[in-house]
C-alpha cells in the first residue's frame, strides 16, 4: 500500500539534510493500471524494479519487486520509446517525514519538478502541514501522475513521427 501527498515545488531545497540521491530511469508497459519499470542509480550501484500501481491518489496498491538488469532491459526494448529521466533527491523533514523531490527529463521542453512525502497511514496523511517552501498540492490533480505524463510524452512522440497526427 501506498500513501503519499504530491506537491509542486521550484527546486531542490536548501537548507534540509540531504539523506540520498539517485539518477533513474523509468518506462511504463500500460498506465491503467500503472505497470512501469525503473532504473535507480545510487553510490555506482544499479537496482531494477517491476512496480505496478492500482487506482486512487492518495491511497492506493503498490507492488514492486526487483529484477534483473536483462529483464530490464528486454521490458525496455518492449516499450520501444525512450524512459523517463529522473534526478532524485530525499531530504528529512523537522517532524520526521522525508521528502522526495525529482527533475524530471531535465533539459527537455517537458521538464519539470515535484515533490512527495509518504506515510504510514492515511490519517497521517491528512493531517500533515506541507512546508511553506511547497507549492500547489497535486496528490487529487487528474493528470498530475508520471503515468498521466507518460501518456503525454508518449503522445508528443507519436505526433512527432507523424505529423498527420493532431498535437497533444
Amino acid at each position: 500500500m501506498e500513501i503519499e501527498r504530491k506537491f509542486e515545488i521550484g527546486g531542490f531545497p536548501k537548507g534540509l539534510p540531504l539523506l540520498e540521491e539517485a539518477m533513474m530511469r523509468q518506462g511504463y508497459l500500460c498506465t491503467a493500471p500503472a505497470v512501469r519499470i525503473r532504473s535507480t542509480e545510487r553510490e555506482g550501484k544499479i537496482s531494477y524494479m517491476l512496480c505496478i500501481k492500482g487506482a486512487g491518489t492518495l491511497v492506493r496498491e503498490e507492488i514492486e519487486t526487483p529484477i534483473t538488469a536483462d529483464v530490464f532491459l528486454n521490458i525496455e526494448k518492449m516499450i520501444g520509446l525512450p524512459l523517463v529521466n529522473k534526478e532524485y533527491r530525499a531530504y528529512a523533514l523537522p517532524g520526521g517525514e522525508k521528502l522526495e523531490v525529482s527533475l524530471v527529463d531535465e533539459g527537455e521542453p517537458t521538464e519539470f519538478m515535484y515533490a512527495e512525502v509518504e506515510f504510514a497511514s492515511e490519517e497521517e496523511a491528512k493531517a500533515f502541514a506541507p512546508p511553506a517552501f511547497l507549492g500547489r498540492e497535486l496528490t487529487e490533480l487528474p493528470g498530475s501522475s508520471m503515468s498521466a505524463y507518460w501518456n503525454r510524452k508518449t503522445a508528443l512522440a507519436a505526433a512527432k513521427r507523424d505529423p498527420r497526427r493532431e498535437e497533444v
